[in-house]
């Protein structure tokens, strides 16, 4: 059956009807066309789904509209372009397919922005769970070490 949702995502509200169990996934990208977030695994395993649900970064495409109604949702789009996260990400040249980026992006914004001087071992666990096909890992946790030390520095 379906019922009237009213999410808050990336700073707007958004009312769409919709099945109780669907996934904020679909949400995000068929209703709203907020395409930036992937669909990976569908089992939470991959992070191409990670979004920040009251900043801390969850997994989309088992968390259900339902669940999050009421909390700040900010996926891909709702980050600054100049944000230091993003802004390493091109200075290093991370993506090379580019399809897990915007989760890795996600994960790698809600680190630095609550810890501005993260060990590797830190950034090793906050990253844990968003898998990289293409094996960048090296890249991205220096991107991360970058954007801290801009986020430390300004």
């Amino acid at each position: 059956m379906k019922q009237k949702f009213t999410l808050q995502i990336n700073g707007a509200p958004h009312t769409f009807e919709a099945e109780e169990d669907i996934p904020l996934l679909w949400i995000i990208r068929e209703h709203l066309q907020l395409t930036g977030t992937k669909f990976g695994c569908g089992i939470s395993q991959c992070g191409a789904c990670t979004v920040h649900v009251d900043g801390r970064p969850m997994r989309s495409c088992q968390l259900t509209a339902s669940r999050v109604v009421g909390r700040e949702i900010t996926t891909i789009e709702g980050i600054a372009a100049d944000h230091p996260v993003k802004n390493a990400w091109i200075d290093i040249q991370v993506p090379q397919c580019g399809y897990c980026q915007s989760g890795q992006i996600m994960s790698a914004v809600a680190l630095v922005e609550s810890n501005s001087n993260p060990s590797d071992e830190e950034i090793i666990q906050a990253m844990d769970g968003n898998l990289c096909r293409c094996g960048t890992y090296m890249r991205i946790k220096q991107a991360i070490k970058q954007a801290a030390q801009e986020v430390r520095n300004s």
